[in-house]
């Protein structure tokens, strides 16, 4: 079969070897494309290699973004034999590095740069301040009525899963608490006070049932990854960082498809496609990084990545299995509800320290297998994922 022969020929073939960073704050006070190749360069030296050895890169975008036909010529490469430049939020940002391993293992590309580059909060705004509509054709039943802005959406599938399961406020509360916990001991978090249960519902309403600490922080910054071989990078400056499984697809909207059942994401079908390419299950994940748009996206993805059964992800989540020290150690860098949020790419990076045991205070003792997620599709109707591995 066509699938067992791309599992067998994927799996472990390419690795990150490099991570590069921009500081995150509210105001960079530059351009995306000056966060861009800040944050690309760092991920080379990470990598001990230059630009000279890039020879293509890839990025997604929807709102602010800066393409790779404007990044190249101000890094200076030379010339890029192949790019991606993806429409699509964050359901699609985990595709990305996804398409860069495979243009790797097709020798299509040998050095693929992976990044995102936003100035969120300073500039264009993911709720929507000083813009229109986006131009995705699902705006069209969403725009008139002024349901668009992200809480919007995601307060509706919130109270869904309320509803169905009697997950609660206080299930949700511990998923911002757990994650704010692991901020305090990483220096690059925006938000690193500690904060209790009684502070989270004492939050205000964003858009109920959501309050403001369940939402993602709106953030300027940027992220970077080297994507290359296994063999080469095993020559270069950091251990790598063997993808095992990349995963992307979905098709059925959730405003104007065909489901029903709203407590159900496309990370459901995806997960045993996923897990079946990395030769992997759920229990034998050490460290996952879940797409945290919101409290409730960490919630309904454990469920739907088998790590609980489908009602069970608030209680779960609130038993402390999630905390650092749990069963399943969850958005260990604070995620993008305390870190920051640069789109889906800084939870790969996060990742990618935790494999290489260099994630200081907060890292997972003897973590070798990680899942990192996207947006698991409730706007975008599709979804992306990756499990990696230390080269161990």
């Amino acid at each position: 079969m066509v699938w067992e022969g791309w599992v067998t020929g994927f799996r472990d073939r390419t690795a990150i070897a490099g991570v590069g960073y921009t500081p995150f704050s509210k105001n960079s006070g530059v351009s995306t494309l000056t966060l861009a190749v800040r944050a690309i360069m760092a991920a080379l030296d990470d990598a001990g290699l230059s630009v000279d050895d890039v020879d293509a890169l890839a990025t997604h975008r929807v709102g602010d973004s800066v393409p790779p036909w404007a990044v190249a010529p101000a890094l200076g490469v030379p010339e890029v034999s192949w790019y991606l430049d993806q429409f699509g939020g964050g359901s699609v940002s985990h595709a990305v590095v996804g398409q860069a391993a495979m243009a790797v293992a097709a020798g299509v590309a040998d050095t693929v740069v992976c990044y995102r580059a936003i100035n969120a909060r300073s500039e264009f705004r993911m709720g929507g301040t000083g813009r229109g509509a986006a131009p995705v054709f699902d705006a069209q039943y969403q725009a008139p009525y002024g349901y668009f802005a992200p809480p919007q959406q995601f307060a509706m599938f919130t109270r869904a899963h309320m509803n169905a399961y009697g997950t609660t406020h206080e299930h949700l509360g511990r998923i911002a608490v757990a994650q704010r916990a692991n901020a305090v001991k990483n220096a690059r978090a925006l938000k690193r006070d500690p904060i209790t249960l009684d502070d989270y519902l004492a939050s205000r309403w964003i858009a109920e049932p959501l309050r403001l600490l369940d939402c993602c922080l709106e953030t300027d910054g940027a992220c970077a990854l080297v994507v290359t071989s296994r063999e080469r990078a095993r020559d270069l400056r950091r251990p790598p960082v063997l993808v095992s499984a990349a995963a992307w697809g979905g098709g059925d909207s959730m405003f104007s498809g065909t489901g029903t059942d709203f407590t159900v994401t496309e990370a459901a079908r995806l997960a045993p496609r996923l897990y079946a390419m990395a030769g992997v299950g759920p229990r034998d994940i050490d460290v996952a990084e879940l797409y945290d748009c919101f409290t409730y996206s960490v919630l309904v993805q454990l469920e739907d990545y088998g790590f609980c059964a489908k009602g069970e992800g608030g209680p779960y989540a609130a038993s402390g299995a999630i905390a650092l020290d749990g069963e399943l150690p969850v958005n260990t860098h604070g995620g993008f509800l305390s870190e920051g949020y640069v789109h889906g790419i800084n939870h790969i990076a996060e990742a990618v320290a935790q494999l290489r045991g260099t994630a200081g205070d907060r890292q997972v003792p003897g973590a070798e297998v990680a899942l990192s997620t996207a947006q698991p599709g409730y706007v975008l109707a599709g979804t992306s994922a990756l499990i990696l591995r230390s080269d161990t």
